[in-house]
């Protein structure tokens, strides 16, 4: 007897989705049924060898370039989804991006960049998909926060401002999307690839004494688009960093 996956006939959009953890959750996603769109904005050959990756385990999966901090790239990728999927149930608002800037050196441009891709791209990207989810009459958001959006960080400022503002965006969206649609938000500690060299101040000061793969962050996107009773809430997937 052939098992039904739990999200066999949904589709998801995820943002930012060509590598690192962005391309962990597409993976879990696709493993759990769903067809797959994975965004990217520079990264082609990443996401083209993730789609034939997918292809090749029989998973649907096609991806799309766009700049989501512009709503003319966001209507059109979105356009795309209904054009040749016909529906959204997942969004998973992923893209990001993170350098460092000393407060009294940090210019307007970095400010206006970092907010743009962090922040507005999820506000942008969460309208569309709405009006999408909607008719079907359900639809689950996930946003990607981090950390940073809950601890202060002097040297990353303008990279925690948006963080946090993505946890307030969450908390609005759930009261103004429901009840069809469930908003929720994950925000990672440290996650770390085989490539990379150990973080040893944060496994030094992190309870479980290790940093995360973007496994565990990806386990945690599928809870939250499975839970029925969870909306307007932050999993912090750290190793309990935020603790100490």
């Amino acid at each position: 007897m052939r098992t039904v996956k739990p999200l066999h006939g949904q589709v998801a959009l995820v943002t930012g989705a060509a590598r690192r953890i962005g391309r962990s959750i597409v993976q879990k996603l696709a493993a759990e049924g769903a067809a797959v769109v994975i965004n990217y904005a520079t990264s082609r050959q990443d996401a083209e060898a993730l789609v034939a990756e997918l292809a090749a385990a029989g998973c649907r999966a096609l991806a799309c370039e766009a700049d989501v901090s512009r709503r003319a790239d966001v209507e059109r990728m979105f356009e795309l989804v209904r054009r040749e999927l016909g529906r959204l149930d997942i969004l998973v608002n992923n893209a990001g991006i993170f350098f460092p800037a000393r407060f009294d050196e940090l210019t307007e441009e970095q400010w206006d960049r970092i907010h743009g891709v962090n922040l507005k791209a999820q506000f942008l990207c969460a309208q569309a998909a709405a009006r999408l989810m909607r008719h079907s009459g359900r639809g689950r958001i996930v946003n990607i926060a981090s950390l940073g959006g809950l601890l202060p960080w002097p040297e990353y400022t303008h990279y925690c401002t948006s963080k946090a503002g993505v946890i307030m965006l969450t908390r609005c969206l759930a009261r103004a999307l429901a009840p069809e649609i469930t908003v929720n938000c994950v925000a990672p500690g440290t996650i770390q690839f085989p490539d990379e060299t150990p973080d040893a101040e944060y496994i030094r000061r992190a309870p479980l004494q290790k940093t995360g793969r973007g496994e565990d962050i990806a386990e945690a996107v599928f809870y939250l688009v499975q839970a029925e009773f969870v909306t307007g809430q932050v999993l912090v997937v750290d190793g309990g960093r935020s603790l100490v």
